[in-house]
């Protein structure tokens, strides 16, 4: 079975699973199942023009959703100016084709109302779209969700370059926190002023077939971010924004969970300009079980990337890449505990819970071209990267792979071709080639 026929097919099963109809057992009614209710936002006062602000009708029509006991919440074609939004239990939002939801972009409709005082941080900022503690929720459509983050830029890049890596606190665009069930497909998230797409704390999400757009020098307009989640799916997305087209973020702690992020899977994705996919730069909380699968890079600042310092880092753990194509990608691989920068020298620190930890990784059929290095393989001399495997891996690249501080790193058809200097550069690194 190709590649592409056989990403659809567990695309289709996941679907299934997802709306419960691949259990044999389960019970069926030989009743019809009763129409879901519509709630049209032009019914509640939308008026769709780009200029009047929408705010009261949509969430009038989220709201009378919520107390119906769920539906869908459907957006005609038309451009409708909102403030931020909060979704209700076990409601669909549906943009159509030629629908636009748009934001505003003045700063005080987005300041949290239980975040006023003491500094603002990313907490003082509500998100265009929001949901809490909801279950069976989806956002779908042929249509757009615009987040009109050219004015929040401008000042953040001006921050980013006074502090470097410094993220300028401001709204994100769909926040989903505590949620379960959660469904995202066919639309298009674009011009968010800071994060695009965001599960936090959130289980049994499946990302389908949309896309994600943001001008490659827009500051942390990260694509999709699934922070402390589990069971996620992200599938057949196409991402080209400015900063991680996907990013694994575990930097809290979940009670009685060992790992507060895990199982989480990556297909059939191309992600175009970005930071490529990544895990961290905060993993305290832990992360294990993560594939990526027949993905598509082109130039992207990072290809595979595995980022934590001291201080942010916990265990990082059962990671599968696989059957990966690069473009022009600098570098191709970075799997490192220091983050942003790597020091040329460094010495052993005491290891505490904080200290990163990489081990059990596999990155298999890579073909990759990086007009700088090839990447980095690096670990601390406390906490070494270990039982890291490449596989059928090639890189054409101006410099070559360095490795450091890992043990059981083994290579089997790899073949790294530099333009300059040697094709693999160790230091306290025990390679084996198979």
């Amino acid at each position: 079975m190709l590649h592409s026929e056989l990403g659809r097919f567990c695309t289709f099963l996941a679907l299934l699973t997802f709306a419960g109809c691949a259990c044999p057992h389960k019970e069926t009614s030989s009743q019809p199942a009763p129409a879901a209710k519509v709630f049209d936002i032009r019914k509640f006062g939308a008026r769709g023009d780009g200029k009047t602000l929408d705010t009261k009708a949509l969430q009038a029509a989220f709201d009378a959703c919520g107390e119906a006991g769920g539906g869908t919440v459907t957006i005609p074609p038309g451009t409708y100016l909102s403030q931020p939004l909060f979704m209700r239990n076990k409601t669909t939002l549906q943009i159509d084709k030629r629908a636009t939801l748009l934001a505003t972009d003045n700063r005080d409709d987005f300041l949290n109302p239980a975040k006023t005082n003491g500094p603002v941080t990313s907490g003082s900022f509500l998100a265009f779209i929001n949901g809490k503690d909801l279950s069976d929720i989806s956002i779908t459509g042929k249509g757009a969700i615009d987040g009109a983050g050219a004015k929040w830029w401008v000042p953040a890049e001006e921050a980013r370059r006074k502090v470097p890596g410094y993220t300028l606190p401001r709204p994100k665009m769909v926040v989903l926190t505590g949620c379960k069930r959660v469904r995202v497909t066919d639309v298009t998230l674009q011009n968010a002023p800071c994060f695009n797409l965001v599960p936090w704390d959130c289980e049994d999400v499946l990302i389908d077939g949309i896309t994600i757009l943001a001008p490659s020098n827009s500051p942390n307009t990260d694509g999709i971010d699934p922070s402390v989640s589990r069971n996620v799916t992200i599938t057949h997305c196409r991402i080209d924004v400015g900063d991680d087209n996907v990013a694994i973020k575990s930097g809290a702690r979940m009670p009685g969970r060992e790992f507060a992020c895990e199982n989480i899977t990556v297909t059939d994705c191309v992600f175009l300009h970005g930071h490529g996919m990544s895990i961290g730069s905060d993993t305290s909380g832990g992360v294990r079980n993560v594939r990526v699968e027949r993905c598509t890079f082109q130039d992207t600042e990072n290809g595979i990337r595995i980022k934590s310092p001291r201080g942010r880092g916990g265990r990082v753990e059962n990671l599968y890449y696989g059957d990966i194509t690069m473009k022009n990608v600098d570098p191709a691989i970075t799997i490192t505990c220091y983050y942003p920068k790597i020091p040329a020298q460094d010495e052993a620190q005491p290891v505490t819970d904080q200290t990163p930890s990489f081990r059990d990784i596999t990155i298999k059929n890579v073909v990759a071209t990086s007009p700088k290095s090839a990447g980095v393989i690096v670990g601390l001399p406390e906490s070494l990267i270990t039982n890291v495997l490449l596989e059928n891996v090639q890189i054409s690249s101006t410099t070559g792979l360095t490795v450091r501080n890992a043990k059981a790193v083994k290579l089997k058809h790899v073949r790294v071709n530099p333009k300059k200097g040697e094709a693999l550069l160790t230091d306290n690194a025990l390679l084996e080639h198979l």
